[in-house]
């Protein structure tokens, strides 16, 4: 009321509440929302920054942070010689719709996938290349990550990866959010539909994804949709006790150590529970 301002930015720890960020739009005049991604101190690195090219430089305002995806990649040679330094036994998919066709099987299966790609997310949130992945049909799963990996409290709810063009088929007045930072109600139809990241009260944390943020995480969720008719992934850091894992030796460590069944590092797989050529050969599911 006193800036007559239709639109909010918002940063600092406090701007991680996601319940209160979700309750902005609803409940007062504002129209747009911007919480920015890192918002706690590490975004003090990009506010230097701005501020040496805004003020100092006196340079124009030209960038604009439509993703997270800022951090370090590993190139697929890489990738490989982690799997052969640790002797770990691995096939490398064909190419990335059969990737992402069979990490979909695998999710919906009931396995639990630990999901490594591309550059690592800049900020708290893991949003689809530092992820642990899972059904959220399931109404146990929450349990069944906490017990076999996270051995966190069983009030805190994991959250939801949902396609951008379904955002309103399973929230209540939702607005498109890649960052994972706002809580809004589970329509109340689609809460049976997927429980495991439907909170106690009928709320979830979401992350909208589209094709141009993050195109092989959205085209995951599109063939688990096709698969299933649930455009909804359970998303939930990569890490047990530790930081989020940044580094293919580090992704690698947490699946040994935990429960976790599958890990997809880039275009390559590991199963604990198949031999290598078992799961080339359930690529013909």
């Amino acid at each position: 009321k006193t800036s007559g301002l239709s639109r909010l930015c918002l940063a600092g720890g406090c701007a991680m509440n996601s319940v209160t960020n979700g309750k902005i739009l609803q409940q007062t005049a504002f129209q747009e929302l911007f919480v920015q991604p890192a918002a706690a101190d590490n975004g003090t690195a990009l506010g230097a920054a701005f501020y040496v090219w805004n003020q100092t430089l006196k340079q124009p305002r030209r960038f604009t942070m439509n993703h997270t995806y800022w951090g370090p990649a590993f190139s697929d040679s890489q990738l490989q010689k982690v799997l052969d330094d640790t002797g770990c036994r691995s096939i490398k998919m064909p190419d990335e719709d059969q990737l992402c066709d069979w990490t979909a099987k695998q999710i919906a299966d009931g396995k639990i996938v630990g999901w490594f790609q591309g550059r690592m997310e800049w900020g708290a949130r893991a949003l689809g290349n530092r992820s642990i992945l899972a059904d959220p049909r399931r109404a146990d799963m929450r349990k069944i990550i906490n017990t076999k990996i996270k051995f966190r409290e069983k009030f805190r709810p994991f959250a939801s990866s949902i396609l951008e063009e379904a955002l309103d088929q399973y929230f209540v007045d939702a607005a498109l959010d890649p960052f994972m930072m706002r809580v809004y109600p589970v329509c109340s139809e689609k809460r049976s539909e997927i429980p495991a990241v439907t909170h106690v009260d009928g709320s979830g944390r979401l992350q909208t994804v589209n094709q141009d943020q993050n195109p092989r995480y959205w085209k995951l969720l599109k063939a688990f949709e096709k698969q299933t008719g649930v455009p909804v992934l359970l998303n939930t850091s990569f890490n047990e006790n530790e930081p989020i894992v940044l580094k293919p030796e580090e992704a690698l460590d947490c699946f040994s150590r935990t429960q976790m069944d599958v890990l997809v590092l880039g275009e390559h797989v590991v199963q604990k529970e198949a031999t290598a050529q078992e799961a080339l050969e359930r690529l013909a599911f």
